[in-house]
């Protein structure tokens, strides 16, 4: 049995206050195989935020080693090497990491992977240089352990097992086991700051502390590593939910040569990266960031919770972040999850793609609808609701179905509940895919007309024609005011184009009578300095969001109002890099680094994101012009090892930031949706159409002479003010009902029985002819309770 050592206790409790690392990854690893539930990342040569047993669970904020002679210097691989990351293969996510001394006399070459079947990170490494110098060279691994995904409360201890020696840490149920196949000499313990051993050999180039526990804290663990019988040894890393479990782990992976784990590890990969669709020939870069998007996808798919994909393997300006944000990008956002699935879906897997789908319909809430995002185990993190995450499932169920993969799931219950929530929560959304305002979206619209036809879709197939047509006349009627809502008549940022696209129409999402006509409102900008102007007129605020009226088909690219928006986002969102064009999410964003280079913590500038060069592409492609520059762009992006960041810095270079002109920030690298892009756009260039186009959709909204469609849909909780002679109102409630009404200010009365629809809503259409005088005046008597509803209504009748 192993027994861990508690004394003495390291001086220094707790140390500093924690902090994560730099999100601008070089590299993103995991085995592929479901047995090995252990993921970890790479910067600047080192290893930072590995994650242990689910994806969304980081339990190291980093490990590196430390050189020093003993007398002359010391060095941290993480400062002051020299260092170059790159996959150990074409396909396969381990790294080779190559560090040099600043004097060129000594090189530290590191291959990491994880055990292909265990809970183990394998580094196998060796020290090569100056014979006289390595002789005088000690080298010290430093490892930060964060369980429980944070900084506080950490415990560390020396730990024994017959015949060896090695370091442990626990919290919360989550243990860890640090060994090599070399002894280790020394080992120490302490708190961060002020007693780890970086603080100790940088003071006079030697280790002096030798603590064997650091109780409840900010801790760090090191251990000097034997060299005198060779520069070559493998360091593992093992995980377990107990320690007996975590040291077993360590050393059966210790156990078996590193040479024979890495054939494996990269045989599986292997195998899992035959099915991918042929799609290099349209790359720019022989397929390079075409097969490793590929990997990234599959590699953000968790192993416990198969289906579950989160958005990136990092935590945005992590070295910022404490224990008090837990979230980072390593959570389920059921729009990147659809995006990054259906990029899958593009290279020939649907079976990843299905899984997703089925674990979406275990996480979908009661009402209908889906948390803005979650922890993989369905836990809500945020509270927000965004109606275009509760349309993004629907598309994919319906996807999966015409491609004849859904095998025996059924997701036709899951589509109606979803549908209901969309048509009982909308047409304004609490928040749009920014994340930051309520109201009327051209992109949320878009996703929510095409969501809805697939829904009706799936009821027409099942024979359900009346909840069909009730779900074709709701989209049908969104449809009919996206422009009404989305568009202003007031434009300035571009002389000679007044009608554009905006970002947002802002609704106050708790006042039902709320206004939905777009002129003379303002947008609150929720993300700017302190002492910033936050609120513009909405005509200011534009971003590219209305491109996807275009890529699920219910507008025509090319037209005058879609053409004429584009030159206005290509005005003050555009970029153009010597890599390409690239656009910011809309004008004023502060999502983004800092002027300075300091990171957003709150506040900070919005920088230009790859993936959006990748939906301007999809729209050229659209409007038959060639997407090919845009393609390439995206492949210049990316950076050495095709991680595509979320965000590009656009000023001079700051290196004390690491930050490079027409390279990545500080926000996430890499970004999920961004590579899915890119396949997506690899696809649809190979097609010759738009791959994320449903033809339901489109067959609906642009086949010639169609007309467009008078509903307006009055509910209590969105109260349509007026309506227009030709049109159809429609009174919809979730209860029966028999409208009490008259158009003649009740001189005649009128008492109608809501008709029933099989999914939950009852409504009463009242035609507006020519002869419409006085307003629609109206109240409810409620059928179950047979209670009135104590109130009268009216809807003003406009000629």
């Amino acid at each position: 049995m192993a027994r861990i050592q508690t004394s003495p206790v390291a001086t220094g409790a707790p140390g500093i206050p924690p902090r994560w690392t730099r999100s601008a990854k070089d590299a993103v690893c995991t085995a592929y195989s479901s047995s090995s539930r252990l993921w970890f990342t790479t910067s600047a040569g080192v290893l930072n935020e590995i994650y242990f047993p689910t994806i969304d669970q980081p339990q190291v904020r980093d490990l590196q080693f430390l050189i020093t002679d003993g007398e002359t210097f010391f060095h941290e691989e993480r400062r002051d090497l020299d260092s170059t990351t790159e996959y150990i293969g074409d396909t396969g996510l381990g790294v080779k990491i190559v560090g040099h001394a600043p004097d060129g006399r000594y090189h530290l070459f590191k291959e990491v992977i994880t055990d292909p079947h265990q809970p183990t990170l394998l580094i196998n490494a060796r020290l090569e240089g100056d014979p006289e110098l390595l002789k005088k060279l000690h080298l010290y691994v430093l490892l930060a352990p964060h369980l429980g995904v944070g900084g506080w409360g950490n415990n560390g201890y020396l730990t024994r097992i017959v015949g060896h020696e090695f370091l442990t840490a626990n919290k919360e149920g989550v243990w860890l086991a640090l060994g090599t196949t070399a002894p280790f000499l020394r080992t120490s313990c302490g708190y961060v700051g002020n007693t780890d051993g970086w603080q100790d050999l940088h003071a006079n180039f030697k280790m002096d502390y030798q603590f064997a526990a650091a109780l409840d804290g900010n801790i760090a663990l090191t251990a000097e590593i034997d060299l005198r019988k060779g520069y070559a040894f493998t360091l593992g890393l093992g995980f377990g939910r107990e320690l007996n479990r975590a040291v077993t782990t360590l050393y059966q992976s210790l156990a078996d040569p590193f040479p024979e784990h890495r054939a494996r590890f990269l045989e599986q990969w292997e195998r899992a990266c035959r099915h991918f669709a042929p799609l290099e020939k349209f790359s720019g870069d022989d397929g390079k960031l075409y097969r490793r998007s590929c990997q990234l996808l599959l590699a953000h798919e968790d192993k416990t919770y198969p289906g579950a994909l989160i958005a990136s393997l990092s935590i945005p300006w992590g070295e910022a972040k404490s224990d008090d944000d837990l979230g980072g990008y390593h959570l389920v956002w059921t729009r990147d999850m659809v995006n990054s699935v259906t990029g899958l879906a593009a290279t020939g897997d649907v079976s990843t793609a299905l899984r997703a789908l089925i674990y979406l319909a275990c996480a979908q809430r009661p009402d209908g609808g889906f948390p803005q995002n979650f922890w993989i185990d369905g836990k809500p993190y945020w509270n927000g609701v965004q109606l275009d995450e509760v349309s993004f499932p629907i598309m994919l169920a319906w996807r999966m179905h015409r491609q004849g993969a859904l095998k025996d799931f059924d997701p036709y219950p899951m589509v109606l509940r979803a549908a209901h929530f969309l048509v009982d929560n909308g047409p304004p959304t609490p928040q749009e895919r920014w994340e930051e305002n309520a109201g009327y979206s051209p992109s949320t619209l878009a996703a929510n007309v095409a969501g809805l036809v697939c829904a009706a879709c799936f009821a027409r197939d099942r024979g359900d024609l009346v909840t069909a047509q009730f779900l074709e006349e709701y989209a049908d009627f969104l449809e009919a005011n996206i422009e009404k809502w989305t568009v202003t008549n007031n434009g300035f940022l571009v002389p000679g184009i007044k009608r554009h696209y905006v970002r947002i129409n802002p609704i106050d999402i708790a006042d039902p009578d709320a206004a939905d006509s777009i002129e003379g409102k303002r947008v609150f900008i929720h993300n700017r300095a302190p002492g910033a102007q936050a609120e513009f007129p909405v005509a200011e605020i534009v971003d590219g969001g209305f491109l996807e009226l275009v890529r699920y088909g219910i507008r025509k690219a090319g037209d005058s109002l879609m053409e004429d928006s584009l030159r206005v986002i290509d005005a003050v969102l555009k970029t153009d890099f010597p890599a390409g064009p690239c656009w910011r999410r809309y004008t004023h964003d502060g999502y983004g680094q800092r002027d300075g280079g300091g990171p957003f913590l709150g506040w900070g500038r919005g920088r230009p994101w790859p993936l959006l060069t990748g939906e301007r592409g999809h729209y050229e492609l659209a409007a038959g012009r060639d997407p090919t520059s845009y393609m390439r762009a995206m492949e210049q992006f990316a950076n050495s090892t095709q991680l595509l960041p979320e965000q590009i810095w656009d000023q001079p270079d700051v290196s004390r930031r690491l930050l490079k002109y027409g390279g990545q920030t500080g926000s996430a690298t890499p970004l999920m949706w961004a590579h899915a892009e890119y396949i997506k756009l690899l696809r649809s260039a190979s097609d010759g159409r738009v791959f994320d186009t449903i033809d339901e959709v489109r067959d609906r909204y642009l086949k010639p002479g169609r007309k467009p469609s008078h509903l307006r849909v009055w509910k209590r909780e969105r109260r349509v003010s007026s309506v227009s002679v030709g049109d159809r109102l429609r009174i919809q409630a979730t209860e029966p009902f028999t409208l009490h009404w008259s158009n003649d200010e009740w001189q005649q009365v009128n008492d109608t029985a809501s008709i029933s629809t099989p999914l939950g809503f009852e409504y009463v259409d009242i035609e507006v002819g020519a002869n419409a005088q006085a307003p629609i005046r109206f109240t409810f008597n409620w059928r179950e309770t047979r209670q009135w509803e104590g109130r009268d209504y009216a809807v003003a009748i406009e000629k």
